[in-house]
């Protein structure tokens, strides 16, 4: 578990609509010093609403624990003044890719609002991506290994190390996705109950992200996704009312899901105070909304 600093601190997220029926969902973070819990509820629909509702739980989440951990500070850099953390720890790294998490969401959505499945399916791949960095760092909590050194010391780096771009020579050292899956893996094999082959769970990550880096690369089986119609003909405009946005649509839930339950493992590890069993309980309930039932 982390150890951070108590600030403070009170929350707010966006008022939503709640209609004439009992709200049913509800998120909350708690902070010490009797900062008051965060509380949106929202009835069991429409999808748009609860996405609205869990989009500012994540926000109010980020900004609660942000304040858990000293703040950044403006600096100066190669390319000028810009803010950066000093202390450069696990905690801070967790909140940045929280807040990342949280902002690529959003950005998905909205091209799925506008029939655009091709580019909302690009930013998946960021999302699987930034949901496995979290686990790593968390992992590397009570597991760590060289390889979390370099990580997170890749994460902080610079982009560059002279005054301009072409001049500069600085080359992140990365620690490579097959190693972060397989890692992954290995933990969520060791967790009591689990009944996760390391192997299996490896080859089911690849697997998904080779999907998906189709979209990111433009392979011609995802691209002829965009053929559709009657007559037939390329879909530049976005997909709006076709089978595949539903299809694409339906795959965003299981992403704000596995998202909220990314949010509550994060939140696990600054303490009691972050409210993880509260998200947990918001995931749960979360989990009855999937499209088509579960």
């Amino acid at each position: 578990m982390l150890v951070v600093e108590t600030t403070v601190a009170t929350l707010s997220a966006p008022t939503i609509p709640l209609g004439d029926e009992p709200p049913e969902l509800r998120c909350g973070i708690q902070l010490s010093g009797g900062a008051r819990v965060v509380t949106r509820r929202v009835r069991l629909g429409p999808m748009e609403t609860l996405y609205d509702h869990a989009f500012a739980c994540m926000e109010a989440t980020v900004h609660g624990l942000a304040g858990l951990v000293p703040s950044p500070r403006l600096v100066e850099t190669k390319q000028g003044p810009a803010y950066r953390y000093e202390q450069q720890s696990e905690a801070q790294a967790i909140v940045q890719k929280l807040a990342r998490l949280a902002s690529t969401l959003r950005a998905a959505r909205l091209l799925l609002d506008h029939g655009f499945v091709q580019e909302a399916a690009t930013l998946e791949r960021v999302l699987d991506e930034i949901s496995e960095d979290i686990w790593y760092i968390v992992g590397g909590l009570t597991s760590p290994t060289d390889r979390h050194k370099v990580f997170l010391s890749a994460f902080f780096e610079e982009e560059f190390d002279a005054d301009t771009a072409l001049a500069s020579t600085q080359k992140r050292k990365m620690v490579p996705r097959r190693k972060i899956r397989a890692y992954i893996a290995r933990l969520i094999s060791d967790l009591p109950d689990s009944v996760t082959n390391p192997y299996e769970a490896a080859e089911a990550s690849r697997t998904v992200n080779k999907t998906q880096s189709g979209y990111v690369h433009g392979a011609s089986p995802q691209i002829i996704e965009m053929y559709d119609g009657d007559p037939p003909k390329f879909h530049m405009d976005g997909m709006t009312g076709t089978v595949v946005e539903q299809e694409h649509r339906n795959q965003f839930w299981n992403y704000v899901y596995r998202s909220i339950m990314v949010f509550a493992l994060a939140a696990a590890q600054f303490g009691e105070a972050a409210g993880d069993e509260e998200i947990r309980k918001y995931a749960n309930k979360f989990a009855r909304t999937k499209p088509g039932g579960s």
